[in-house]
C-alpha cells in the first residue's frame, strides 16, 4: 500500500512540476506603454498568436515535432524586440 501511495504521489508531483514549467513559460509580456500605440498593438498581436499556437498544441496533444514551440520562442523574441524598439524611440526623442 505504501508503494502505491508513493507512486501516486510521485505522479502528482511530476504533473504539478510540469504544469508549473508550462505556466512559467507564459505568453510574451505586453510592456510597451501608451507612447507607442503601434508597437503596443503589435505586442497584443504577438500575444494573440502565442495563445492560438498554445491552443493548437493542446488540440494536437502537443505533437508538432517542436515547430509550434519554436514559433512561440520566435514570438517571444519578436516581443522583446518591440520593447527594445519602444525604448530606443524613447531615447531618440
Amino acid at each position: 500500500m505504501n508503494r502505491r501511495k508513493m507512486l501516486w504521489g510521485s505522479v502528482i508531483a511530476a504533473g504539478t512540476f510540469a504544469t508549473g514549467l508550462w505556466i512559467a513559460q507564459g505568453q510574451p509580456a505586453q510592456n510597451v506603454g501608451g507612447r507607442h500605440p503601434n508597437l503596443a498593438a503589435a505586442q497584443r498581436l504577438t500575444a494573440q498568436a502565442y495563445e492560438k499556437i498554445t491552443t493548437a498544441q493542446q488540440d494536437n496533444e502537443w505533437d508538432m515535432q517542436g515547430h509550434a514551440a519554436h514559433a512561440k520562442d520566435l514570438l517571444d523574441q519578436a516581443n522583446k524586440e518591440l520593447k527594445a524598439a519602444a525604448e530606443a524611440a524613447n531615447h531618440h526623442k
